[in-house]
């Protein structure tokens, strides 16, 4: 049976050998903070992909230990991997010395070892999802190297790693070079997306409309026919605050308890994050119909949501402020329209406290300048754009599907190739 299996695979000498024993943990330890231009942090470094970041992100910064002052020494060839979050798949071939997070474990390659095998090895899902089973710990999983280097790893002839490396070398980079493509035509969408809604909202549709000075000079000129307003005077009522209280209910009879982290990019409400609070308690911040909701601290500042009935009763968190409109001087899907143009944005990044924490204030928020054309204008502008968001979305969709089948094909070809599924004569350039 065995001989039948390497006269499918190519590859009869595969030995499974326990990560430690392939690649030791090289504890070399430095004073170093994440300042130094060689410091490299789990933030700078993309999952699955292993390709430096240029710019830090904050998806797996918590609960770093670069803060303690104490580094990992790594040297060009070793191999590096993330056992916080490591879900993530975080790792990384040096090409050159330098000093890590101590949350990358320094893997060093023993002589029979391919660094990139070995790379892509730790790359693959199922590699992957063996240490995250591992982890210990609820809102910072993190693997121990106990386990970890206990979890063995094909190790074929270092001949047939440098082909398979090479190969993946190969192969990785066309689909990379597919899902940067794709990428920029999603970014290139999005702004053709901003360009369409801030023009609309700030110009209307018809481009030969008569101009007239608006009056502000960073907004410039709006349609003749047009006014300026400030957002509390096209409110029923004052903007006000939600409610102060903590998310620990999930009654689903109960009316659902909207917080900033339950919006998605796209408009709508996470299922997973459903919470509630007691009629009696959010009665007083009950959302109706049309009802805006303006973020005003922390990364989301500016981020808003529009309410729809199909939502099911709700109310508001107190780190969200509420708009409710004075429908007969403007429609809520116009104001929340004009909440996703650059003049709206401009404005916020302008009018932000940013001291420990950003923060934007109802009074801000009210105090905001909204062109406002006749209400009859307004209706014939938001169905424009209820429109063309249709056709965006559905091209959106299309991309990140694209893209995630992408990313995909990726995990699984990596996953084939460093454990024998694809015969060696079809990894051969």
């Amino acid at each position: 049976m065995a001989s039948q299996e390497g006269t499918r695979t190519g590859r009869s000498e595969d030995v499974g050998r326990r990560l430690k024993y392939i690649a030791p943990l090289r504890n070399e330890r430095t004073d170093a903070t994440s300042e130094q231009a060689d410091y490299l942090g789990l933030e700078n470094i993309q999952s699955w992909t292993g390709k430096l970041l240029p710019i830090a992100t904050s998806d797996t910064s918590e609960g770093d230990d670069s803060t303690t002052g104490t580094a990992n020494v790594y040297y060009s060839g070793d191999v590096l991997f993330g056992k916080l979050r490591p879900y993530l798949a975080k790792a990384f071939h040096a090409d050159q010395d330098g000093v890590c997070s101590t949350e990358l474990l320094v893997l060093k390659p023993q002589p029979y070892m391919h660094p990139r095998f070995l790379f892509y090895s730790l790359l693959s899902p199922i590699f992957v999802g063996q240490v995250d089973a591992s982890a210990y710990g609820a809102k910072m999983p993190r693997a121990n190297w106990e386990c970890i280097g206990s979890m063995k790893l094909p190790t074929p002839s270092y001949d047939t790693q440098r082909l398979v490396a090479d190969y993946l070398d190969r192969e990785t980079s066309r689909i990379d070079a597919l899902v940067a493509e794709k990428e920029k035509m999603l970014a290139l969408l999005g702004e053709k997306r901003a360009a369409l809604i801030s023009r609309a909202v700030t110009r209307g549709l018809d481009p030969t409309v008569p101009l007239k000075p608006s009056g502000i000079d960073w907004l410039g000129e709006i349609p003749r026919h047009w006014e300026t307003r400030r957002l509390k005077y096209l409110a029923h009522e004052p903007l006000a605050y939600g409610a102060n209280e903590a998310a620990l209910e999930d009654n689903p009879d109960w009316p659902r308890f909207v917080r900033i982290t339950d919006i998605k990019e796209d408009g709508t409400l996470r299922e997973e994050t459903f919470r509630s609070l007691s009629p009696e308690i959010a009665a007083p911040y009950l959302l109706e119909e049309g009802d805006v909701l303006f973020a005003r601290s922390g990364a989301t500042v500016g981020k808003t949501f529009i309410y729809r009935p199909e939502w099911g009763n709700a109310c508001f968190a107190g780190y969200l402020i509420r708009f409710r409109s004075a429908k007969e001087l403007v429609l809520p899907d116009f104001v929340y329209f004009f909440t996703l143009s650059d003049i709206y944005w401009q404005q916020v990044e302008a009018g932000t406290i940013r001291a420990t924490i950003q923060n934007f204030s109802a009074e801000k928020y009210a105090d905001l300048i909204v062109c406002v054309p006749p209400p009859p204008e307004q209706k014939t502008i938001v169905d424009s754009l209820i429109y063309a968001e249709l056709r965006t979305s559905t091209l959106l969709a299309e991309l990140h599907s694209s893209i995630e089948l992408l990313k995909e094909r990726r995990s699984a070809l990596i996953t084939a190739a460093v454990t024998g599924e694809i015969p060696v004569e079809e990894m051969r350039p």
